[in-house]
């Protein structure tokens, strides 16, 4: 069948293309919102055997090969589908439905997790206050602030991410200054059988370390580095985008990496055994953490500080889904009419904004672990068709391993990257299994629905040559 190209949208129906690299940057930064590191260090530590740092290497690994994967899809489809556009090009499009409809359990919980993290820190403030006020509040000021554009989003969100950074710093400081006087949580270093000072490879590893551990302890820490990714769906609103967008990819998991390595490796001297005897819920370990380094009044300035953060990652969250869903919607798997709108004032999908804004007041509801879990379901999905994508589309179609160079580019490194995400499903917990599942097979039966029982592939908007 003859493909008929489409003719071109007038820029009243386009998204607005405003963003720079530092624009790009500061999104990514603020949906990771490094300051994670401190409500996952009790858990990561129990589950990696006490090598937090370890465990955030293996993660940023996997995170990069599938960093570089994305970067050579943007090249080639730059489209704001992100996971969803690349496997419905690169492999088939009711593939590329499937792994968007996936996705969605990434996004679209993602804003959620961040008003329920912010819900719980209000509360603790202010127990009198019903948490539907927090809820409905938080939402409103979500979805607002997303109206007015992404570029509004990363002006918005860069003086939070420069003071989450400027915290973090000032807490390795104070963790550095103890260790250097020769002390830990424990107390004094050089009374502690086989403590280790400053500049020790313990925190990396020992002779007792166990590598399936620290993958387990990886796989938990995806969460951390989920919004990477996300950056993808700004393709159609970055300025010079085959260039821009792969190296803020890049750059930004590269720089949160390294965040989280360096501070985690003076955390894990400085707690170095069972976090069980430090904290009373391993699982939230940051108010904790900070009052224990810094003291009461420290603690008390960064948790206020830490619900404005989690308002930052939902905010730029709100923005990734939105443009997921309006690409479906524009491909017309999902309806055309509302999913597929652009405001021609504000030039954002309006409609889209508000549906993620409704969704998200059913964080009142839900549990966060259970969030989390379905969240990293959606992640590795998108992780796994992004690494695949390349491979089909370069390798497979395009025929692109006639030197040593284009095997490297196209096949090892995303077959790398595949395989460092393989690695980390097969740690994943069967709650998150169950539940991914089950959201698949109900997009498989839309899927049938919408394609009369797959006589027909899955609908595409518009096809990249």
């Amino acid at each position: 069948m003859t493909k008929v190209p489409l003719a071109p949208l007038p820029d009243a129906q386009l998204l607005r293309k405003n963003l720079s690299l530092w624009h790009v940057i500061i999104i990514g930064l603020a949906y990771i919102q490094p300051m994670t590191l401190f409500d996952t260090f009790g858990l990561v530590s129990d589950a990696s055997q006490f090598h937090v740092p370890t465990s955030y290497i293996f993660a940023l690994v996997a995170i990069l090969f599938t960093s570089f994967s994305y970067g050579k899809m943007i090249r080639r489809y730059p489209s704001s589908g992100s996971a969803y556009t690349y496997a419905q090009q690169a492999i088939h499009p009711n593939v590329g439905f499937m792994v968007g409809w996936s996705s969605w359990l990434d996004y679209l919980l993602s804003p959620m997790v961040n008003i329920i993290l912010a819900m719980i820190y209000l509360q603790a403030l202010f127990p009198a206050v019903n948490h539907w006020v927090w809820v409905v509040g938080l939402t409103g000021l979500m979805t607002a602030v997303n109206l007015r554009g992404a570029k509004f989003v990363a002006n918005f969100n860069s003086w939070i991410v420069f003071v989450q950074l400027a915290v973090i710093a000032y807490f390795t400081y104070l963790v550095y200054s103890q260790l250097n006087a020769g002390f830990n949580a424990d107390g004094e270093i050089a009374k502690q059988a086989g403590a280790a000072g400053l500049w020790s490879m313990q925190p990396f590893w020992t002779e007792m370390t166990d590598v399936g551990k620290l993958i387990t302890g990886a796989t938990l820490l995806c969460f951390s580095f989920t919004g990477f990714d996300a950056l993808s769906s700004l393709a159609e609103e970055t300025k010079d985008t085959e260039r821009t967008l792969p190296k803020a990819i890049v750059l930004t998991s590269l720089m949160a990496g390294v965040i989280f390595i360096i501070a985690t490796y003076f955390m894990q001297l400085y707690f170095p055994n069972d976090p069980a005897t430090y904290f009373e819920n391993i699982g939230e370990t940051q108010p904790e953490v900070l009052k224990i380094v810094g003291g009461a009044i420290f603690q008390s300035w960064i948790l206020g500080f830490a619900i404005i953060t989690v308002m930052a990652s939902g905010i730029s969250a709100h923005a990734g889904v939105s443009r997921l869903m309006y690409v479906m919607g524009r491909d017309g798997v999902i309806n055309k009419r509302i999913f597929g709108y652009i405001s021609p004032t504000l030039r954002v999908p309006s409609y889209s904004n508000l549906i993620v804004g409704v969704v998200a007041l059913t964080a009142g509801f839900l549990d966060l672990d259970f969030v989390i879990s379905l969240i990293s379901f959606g992640a590795l999905t998108a992780f796994s068709f992004v690494n695949l994508s390349v491979i089909a589309r370069c390798v497979v179609r395009d025929k692109r391993y006639n030197n040593a160079k284009e095997i490297f580019h196209f096949l090892i490194m995303p077959t790398l990257g595949f395989i460092s995400v393989l690695l980390l499903w097969l740690e994943v917990e069967w709650n998150a299994l169950r539940a991914g599942l089950i959201w698949g097979v109900i997009g498989l039966v839309y899927l049938a629905i919408k394609t009369n029982g797959f006589k027909r592939p899955a609908p595409v908007h518009n096809e990249f040559k």
